[in-house]
């Protein structure tokens, strides 16, 4: 039996997140990703198959790269024709991009040293093919002064003030390795990575940080702003179509969670 480790890229405009919720509408499933996936990998394998991502996405949210792992019972399909099978029996919302072979005791989510996200931010006037995957806000911040504020999102913080209502997360502390905008063209990107991430913390984020340097707020602000660990003191929640998964790392630094 080998373990095989998942590349997946999907379009969540139609998914409610990535993981399975079998009785969430009205005691029937609802469409995530991990439960398309797991359809495909049952359809392949003439039985059902367990499937363990890297992490959650909620629902609207995209991945470029999320990876997941599963026990495949079947040793003769040759690992480089796994994207190849699976993508023959999934939706073309969901991709699969790589498969390969990892040690046994190898997991997805238990391995991961830390999450990429890219936030997208249409400056312009975007296209209509690009308004499930951008948020316009049609004019062009100051990317300096959002760097300046974002250069307060580093190393262990209480990020109390950016968790969405309900959230259970044990612990409100993440580990921040980076956090900083850029430009492509018209579009201005939020990266963001850390160990973990809480319910909707990185759109919480994004939409502060427009918001605040819309209203010409500054580094000092936002620090305060970080350090009250209050959810009123945040800005606007971002939404949710601009957000991407875009790296999951299993060669960091090992944080808790």
């Amino acid at each position: 039996m080998r373990n095989i480790l998942l590349t997946i890229s999907y379009d969540g405009t139609d998914f409610c997140g990535w993981q399975r919720q079998d009785f969430a509408d009205k005691g029937k499933a609802v469409r995530t990703v991990q439960q398309t996936v797991e359809d495909a990998l049952e359809k392949l394998h003439k039985q059902k198959i367990s499937l363990q991502g890297s992490g959650r996405t909620d629902s609207g949210v995209h991945a470029f790269a999320q990876a997941a792992n599963f026990y495949s019972p079947v040793d003769s399909i040759p690992i480089e024709k796994y994207p190849v099978a699976l993508n023959c029996f999934l939706p073309d919302d969901v991709r699969i991009m790589n498969a390969r072979v990892v040690d046994e005791n190898f997991s997805a989510r238990r391995n991961a040293t830390s999450r990429v996200y890219r936030y997208f931010i249409n400056t312009g006037k975007p296209f209509a093919s690009q308004m499930r995957y951008v948020w316009p806000i049609h004019y062009r911040p100051d990317i300096e002064k959002l760097n300046k504020m974002a250069e307060c999102l580093h190393g262990e913080i209480d990020c109390s003030t950016f968790a969405a209502a309900g959230d259970q997360s044990v612990s409100m502390f993440r580990y921040i390795d980076d956090a900083h905008f850029f430009y492509e063209g018209e579009n201005l990107v939020f990266q963001i990575e850390a160990n973990a991430f809480l319910w909707k913390m990185v759109r919480s984020i994004t939409g502060s940080l427009i918001y605040f340097e819309r209203m010409g707020k500054d580094a000092e602000f936002f620090k305060k702003v970080l350090e009250s660990k209050e959810r009123k003191n945040a800005g606007p929640t971002a939404p949710a179509k601009g957000l991407f998964l875009h790296e999951i790392k299993f060669d960091g630094t090992r944080r808790h969670i």
